[in-house]
């Protein structure tokens, strides 16, 4: 009979170039380390990649009308250091609480909770979006776009201001709905119920984050704007 464990047999040599050579002890160490070092970077810059800011100031400030109250002060400060046109507020219909809130859409709170932080109300636009399942951010951005487009005068500026990692999003889509003829700045607000530079200690950081870290990924690489 052949013996298959001969050194010159077919399958001996199979085995012979399959081999993968297993790290001693002290190379298991490299190599767990330097993936902690990895992960633990990655995850450090992975907050401020998503939580951008980046603009301009000029033309509209643009507010996304479900942000918490935090977000509306800053851009009132925002608004009252620059040099802006008017105050917008985007969102669509409110899920939760509707018919207990004299507001039914996000644009129509957002725009209440800016005129009490003392905003006038010839500066203070609340632009109101369809009902829609999916993609709101990009819907009410849509919707502001067409309110932009029956103004007498042409806007070439916006700086949409949101929360925390919701930010390179939020630019992305609005990019996307005005078209490269208008230039698109954001500003990112910190979100209060988790710590920006250690999010991924807290359940709240952890949902937030990766969340939009997906939805990001939805925006860039499969979402066409249909």
């Amino acid at each position: 009979m052949t013996n298959d464990n001969t050194a010159g047999s077919p399958r001996h040599r199979y085995w012979r170039w399959c081999r993968i050579p297993l790290p001693t002890l002290r190379g298991w160490l490299v190599l767990v380390v330097s993936a902690t070092i990895l992960l633990v970077g990655g995850c450090r810059q992975l907050h401020p990649f998503l939580a951008v800011t980046d603009h301009e100031p000029g033309g509209l400030l643009v507010v996304e009308g479900w942000a918490p109250d935090a977000a509306f002060r800053a851009a009132v400060a925002e608004f009252n250091a620059h040099s802006y046109d008017a105050l917008c507020v985007t969102g669509g219909p409110i899920d939760y609480g509707a018919p207990l809130s004299q507001h039914s859409t996000y644009a129509d709170r957002g725009a209440s909770i800016a005129l009490a932080l003392g905003m006038g109300t010839n500066v203070v636009r609340a632009i109101p979006a369809p009902p829609v399942r999916a993609d709101r951010t990009y819907v009410s951005a849509k919707t502001l776009k067409q309110w932009v487009d029956q103004q007498p005068h042409p806007v070439s500026r916006i700086t949409v201001l949101t929360l925390g990692p919701h930010a390179r999003r939020s630019r992305l889509l609005f990019q996307q709905a005005f078209g490269s003829s208008v230039q698109v700045g954001i500003i990112s607000v910190p979100a209060l119920d988790y710590d920006p530079a250690r999010w991924w200690r807290t359940s709240a950081g952890v949902r937030t984050v990766i969340g939009e870290l997906l939805s990001y990924g939805y925006a860039r690489l499969l979402f066409n704007g249909s």
